[in-house]
């Protein structure tokens, strides 16, 4: 008996996005944490084909007080949900509205995960439907040259949102609507055009290169950097491995699907090794390569000369200035920042608390001129008008210096009680700029006073166990790697420990609280020397950081913006 063979079309080998029903939904919390913390709200749109079919909005009682921080980000307060039912009452209809449909968050596992404990609380099964990370999709689809990073209002923006996230949650659903739409554009002009290929999808590689898969070739299994170059000898990319010959590899693969190094695979023409003793050293060699060179395809560490300083000038009535320069005269400095605008919330910050002079023009206790506005509020001495003597105002000037090396209390205290105050006056908008300037004051302290810890010490030696059983050996001088080396496993320490001394790189420290290296060398080694294993050898010096320094206040900091919902970093921080 014949049998017709009928072909299939393209649409049957799946589920076609036109006919997809997406339910786009979003969270507001009390917390980061599922396990520690509740919903304050939730909102959906169900749409289909372009078309909005429904939506599903509420607030949500959490069963607990909303933290202040909280209230300054979503304006969500403890009066709006009073009267809101709980989410063990909005489950069951949202668990409804979901049935059958394709789920879509920005950066879905953190908004998941509150569902899933939801349902787990409640005694319901987790849901079982298909999930679409736009966040994670966003990553895949878009270059840097589009978009500097993968933020809900950022991609909001570049698709042109009718709607502008606001950290509610029916908003910023309705914003992802928008932003999942611009993406399946994307995809399918890349031939995605089913349910199942969006949620798999991922780039294969580019003809480019397939077509380089020889630059790998002779590339060793050690670890070390790996420059690409072009054919004039240019470094485009520069990277660093404990494996040169698997990581040189996953370039020409489709692990690779950055767009911008996808592009530098197809201009490269060379790929040239520098082999290193230890791990350590090929991170420090990195980062100063990249640093000297600055390739056009690192997006990282490519002009450390940028740093930003907070400096406590050196004149007979001194003021905090930002500058870009560390200087050896005399001054007290605070930093590196990423940029002036975070250098100037911190002065603004220990503003608040000590009440230095803010004018830029030079004082003297011999030329008097008229105080301004601030003397008149009791936010400046008016040394000028010889209201305050150089005495008095040198108490100020101390405060200052403890704050910036020594002691944070102060001005996180001062912080602290406006951020309060303006909270209880529902002023939540700048209670949340008032974070923001403590936050900057208190990271870029607590980090300053962790890397003098280890720059004030002229000579330190280190050892962390190797993979093979004998000892990776580092010789630090002033928080720069001055030498680094391998002891076999079962020798003696002292003859190697002592060559690596007598061969290290003689290091003349500088001014300033990195007087050696980068505050980015300096914390790399920071780092190693707080990994599992790792023994002092030698340390000329006392190692040791403020007991009250901001170290202490930093947790603190850190907790309140535990709130923030991963979809919306804080500056600075990329998504993932």
């Amino acid at each position: 008996m014949a049998v017709d063979a009928v072909q299939g079309t393209l649409d049957e080998l799946g589920t076609p996005l036109r006919e997809v029903t997406f339910v786009v939904f979003d969270l507001e919390t009390t917390g980061g944490s599922a396990a520690e913390h509740a919903i304050t709200e939730i909102g959906a749109v169900k749409v289909r084909g372009g078309e909005v079919l429904g939506e599903f909005a509420t607030l949500v009682d959490p069963g607990g007080p909303i933290p202040p921080f909280i209230s300054v980000l979503t304006g969500i307060t403890d009066a709006m949900v009073m009267a809101a039912p709980p989410f063990s009452q909005v489950l069951p209809s949202f668990l409804e509205f979901i049935k059958g449909a394709t789920l879509v968050a920005h950066n879905a596992p953190f908004d998941m995960s509150f569902i899933r404990a939801a349902c787990a609380a409640g005694g319901y099964p987790p849901p079982a439907n298909p999930i679409v990370d736009t966040a994670d999709l966003a990553r895949r689809v878009l270059t840097r040259d589009e978009t500097p990073n993968c933020k809900l209002g950022t991609l909001a923006r570049l698709f042109r949102s009718t709607t502008e996230p606001c950290h509610r949650a029916l908003a910023d659903a309705k914003a992802t609507v928008d932003v999942l739409h611009g993406l399946i554009a994307r995809v399918g002009s890349l031939g995605v055009h089913t349910l199942e290929e969006l949620r798999s999808f991922a780039r294969t590689p580019t003809p480019e290169q397939q077509r380089k898969r020889h630059l790998a070739e002779g590339v060793p299994s050690a670890p070390g950097v790996y420059i690409f170059e072009d054919s004039r000898g240019e470094a485009l990319y520069i990277g660093k491995s404990s494996n040169l010959r698997n990581r040189v590899r996953s370039y020409f693969t489709a692990s690779e699907t950055r767009s911008r190094i996808r592009e530098m695979v197809g201009i490269a023409e060379r790929v040239r090794t520098i082999i290193c003793a230890t791990g350590l050293e090929a991170e420090i060699r990195e980062l100063r390569m990249i640093g000297s060179t600055k390739p056009r395809y690192n997006k990282r560490s490519r002009f450390p000369e940028r740093a930003v300083w907070l400096k406590l000038t050196n004149e007979p009535f001194p003021r905090l200035s930002v500058v870009r320069e560390v200087k050896d005269d005399g001054a007290t400095y605070l930093g590196p920042f990423g940029s002036s605008r975070a250098a100037d919330d911190a002065r603004t910050a220990m503003h608040e608390a000590l009440p230095l002079r803010q004018c830029t023009e030079r004082l003297s206790p011999r030329t008097l001129r008229n105080a301004c506005t601030l003397a008149e509020l009791g936010r400046c001495g008016a040394p000028c008008e010889g209201r305050e003597s150089e005495d008095a105002y040198a108490r100020h000037v101390r405060g200052a210096k403890r704050a910036m090396e020594h002691d944070a209390e102060a001005v996180f205290s001062a912080l602290e009680a406006r951020m309060r105050r303006l909270s209880a006056e529902q002023r939540y908008e700048e209670a949340a700029i008032d974070r923001d300037r403590l936050a900057s004051y208190v990271r870029t302290a607590a980090r300053m006073q962790r890397l003098r810890s280890l720059t004030a010490i002229s000579q330190m030696v280190a050892a962390s166990p190797a993979f093979d059983g004998g000892w990776d050996i580092h010789v630090i001088r002033y928080g720069r790697l001055a030498a680094a080396g391998v002891m076999p496993r079962g020798a003696h320490p002292t003859p190697y420990v002592d060559a690596l001394v007598a061969t290290a790189e003689t290091v003349v420290p500088g001014p300033g609280p990195t007087p050696a290296a980068s505050a980015e060398e300096t914390e790399c080694v920071l780092r190693w020397l707080d990994s599992p294993g790792v023994r002092l050898v030698q340390v000329d010096g006392t190692w040791s950081v403020p007991a009250y320094g901001a170290g202490r206040l930093r947790d603190r900091i850190e907790r309140a913006y535990q709130g923030l919902h991963p979809r919306q970093p804080r500056e600075g921080r990329p998504l993932r």
